[in-house]
């Protein structure tokens, strides 16, 4: 299968996330991608939460990749976000507490990608993750909504 792979160049400035932001949606919605419009939203909020962590604990330049099945008419393939840095320091995981507001990128990366990591770029590091196809919706189980304090506002299987 043939790759797509396409790059921005990203500032240190803070409004430079919102431009990923709109230039990685530029890029995932549209005829040829094989990216439904979920795929895409969850790319998004990967993206901005990559970019934001390299805009704001690097101070320097960084470079967003998006790597992404380019036939025509297939079914959507793995899809990898990829943010490299000058920073030679690893990413650092945190468990915010619940009133915090900062701390929770990589813990939401973690929750939405099928795989993450990050590795040396030479001087500095790439952090990356993929996020495979879903389940087609016919082949889902059945969701309904609950309403306990646990799980309000997400959906269970039935059964569960």
């Amino acid at each position: 299968m043939q790759v797509l792979q396409v790059q921005l160049e990203v500032g240190t400035d803070p409004a430079e996330v919102g431009r990923a932001r709109r230039w990685a949606r530029s890029r995932l919605t549209g005829p040829g991608t094989g990216v439904d419009d979920a795929l895409a939203d969850t790319l998004i909020l990967i993206v901005s939460e990559l970019v934001t962590n390299a805009v704001v604990h690097t101070g320097s330049p960084a470079v967003l990749r998006i790597q992404l099945p380019a036939a025509p008419g297939c079914r959507a393939g793995t899809v990898r976000v990829e943010v490299a840095d000058a920073s030679c320091h690893p990413p650092l995981q945190r468990h915010a507490d619940r009133d915090e507001t900062n701390g929770r990128g990589l813990e939401l990366v973690d929750g939405l990608a099928d795989r993450w990591g990050w590795q040396p770029e030479g001087e500095g590091k790439r952090i990356w993750c993929e996020i495979d196809p879903h389940v087609p919706a016919q082949a889902a189980p059945a969701l309904k909504a609950t309403t306990t304090p646990e799980t309000q506002g997400f959906a269970l299987p039935q059964g569960l």
